[in-house]
């Protein structure tokens, strides 16, 4: 019998990967949690900034919109020429080689950045550390999606997902128990460094399947740029769930840029109850909520895929009224209380937001895709999400005081309904668009 756009889709219409006979299931997990490692040291060099914006700012003296301009513009400006040159390299070589290359790099100029004795001179090493992160994410994404079965994507996905919450714990607790002892330009320098050492094992431990298989891959050189571009635009799946992500991304950079500077100005808080108690708060419930979502997704979709884009939603339209509660708070103790449920809600649903586009865009366009979707976090979440928050800041000082940072956060929380609409939509052309 025919299958109506009303019948569910069971996940196992996904294909399983060309790696998937070639490694074993402890093999697999240990691949993971070394992409693990990459992704929290990509968002550790670049959430370290926030725990030192106000020390910047002092020192300096720069307004609220100059430093969203730090933690946005600066970075996406380059991210935005390599991101796709280096997506494409990732979908024909060698991933593993690619990630190398790129760990080294931002490493070394986010170490750079703490050497920097002006404001500009800071915005540059960001440039470069925007130029060289296209080489985590996606390579990372294609290489999971190799490793992994369809019926562990969803998990897959969002344990590699978690490495955010991990990087940006370890960017506040860390990054901010340095900047308190030792200066904000030694915590840039320990952000640094130790991803030289990452680079290493990328290099010895990691596994490319395509060494195994032969390069280049079957059909690899069948299919040209431009058509992949029109391929992946003709997908309404992706293009749906590519404008929710983007729209959540406002949110998120722009809230979670300035919530140690929040906490400090309206809350009074202490730094080593930014960098301790909220930091290690918000990872625990970023981590098991990215744990259960992977698999509860995974459980949803072995019977309806749809649930791939459908649990994002939820978790965008529950996060919003918990977040907004967390911002509303007049004390540390029930921001933290709010802030966890939110953090948690959200990571439920965010940690898999890739798997749906991982189920329609096709093997060989799977890092483009990836990288199209990252290209429009940095240039839209992260140049745009910081400095609405910090223009607006700015502009409701004159009758707000320091007490402007409030009601700017609380506007970036409505950017997660139209996310979750998106999201929602996604999952009816899903089913639809599987490609393997």
């Amino acid at each position: 019998m025919a299958r109506t756009e009303h019948m569910p889709l069971p996940v196992s219409r996904l294909d399983a990967g060309p790696a998937g006979s070639l490694l074993s299931p402890a093999r697999r997990w240990l691949s993971l949690a070394i992409l693990f490692l990459v992704t929290t040291s990509s968002y550790f060099d670049y959430y370290v900034l926030s725990i030192v914006l106000e020390p910047i700012k002092q020192e300096f003296q720069v307004s609220d919109t100059l430093l969203g301009v730090l933690g946005g513009i600066s970075f996406a400006l380059l991210y935005s020429v390599t991101a796709l040159p280096i997506a494409r390299w990732a979908d024909r070589g060698n991933r593993r080689t690619i990630i190398t290359i790129a760990l080294v790099c931002w490493s070394l100029m986010t170490a750079a950045g703490g050497c920097a004795r002006s404001f500009w001179q800071l915005a540059v090493a960001r440039l470069g550390v925007g130029m060289v992160e296209p080489g985590a994410v996606p390579p990372s994404q294609s290489l999971v999606t190799d490793y992994f079965p369809p019926e562990r994507r969803g998990t897959a996905t969002a344990l590699l997902n978690a490495g955010s919450a991990a990087g940006y714990l370890v960017g506040i607790g860390v990054g901010g128990y340095i900047a308190a002892a030792y200066g904000w330009r030694m915590a840039f320098i320990c952000a640094g460094l130790p991803g030289l050492l990452l680079a290493i094992l990328v290099r010895f431990a990691l596994v490319e399947p395509r060494c195994q298989l032969g390069f280049p891959t079957a059909g690899a050189q069948s299919e040209s740029w431009s058509a992949s571009l029109v391929k992946l635009r003709r997908k309404r799946t992706f293009v749906l769930v590519l404008i929710g992500t983007s729209v959540f991304t406002i949110f998120s950079f722009g809230v979670m840029m300035f919530l140690p500077s929040f906490l400090m100005r309206d809350l009074r808080a202490t730094t080593a109850q930014i960098s301790g108690t909220w930091a290690m708060s918000i990872a625990i419930a970023n981590l098991v909520g990215s744990l259960i979502g992977g698999r509860l997704a995974d459980a949803l979709s072995k019977n309806d895929v749809r649930w791939y884009a459908w649990l994002p939603g939820l978790a965008c339209a529950l996060g919003a009224p918990l977040y907004w509660a967390a911002l509303a708070a007049n004390t540390v103790a029930g921001f933290i209380v709010f802030d966890c449920a939110a953090e948690f809600t959200l990571a439920l649903g965010m940690s898999v937001s890739f798997a749906p586009v991982h189920a329609v865009c096709g093997s060989l366009r799977r890092s483009q895709a990836i990288a199209i979707m990252q290209l429009s976090f940095i240039l839209i979440g992260a140049g745009i999400g910081p400095l609405v928050a910090g223009g607006l800041s700015d502009l409701l000082t004159a009758t707000r005081g320091v007490a402007s940072l409030r009601p700017a956060l609380l506007f970036m929380v409505l950017f997660l309904v139209p996310a979750a609409a998106a999201f929602y939509a996604a999952g009816h052309s899903l089913p639809h668009e599987l490609e393997a």
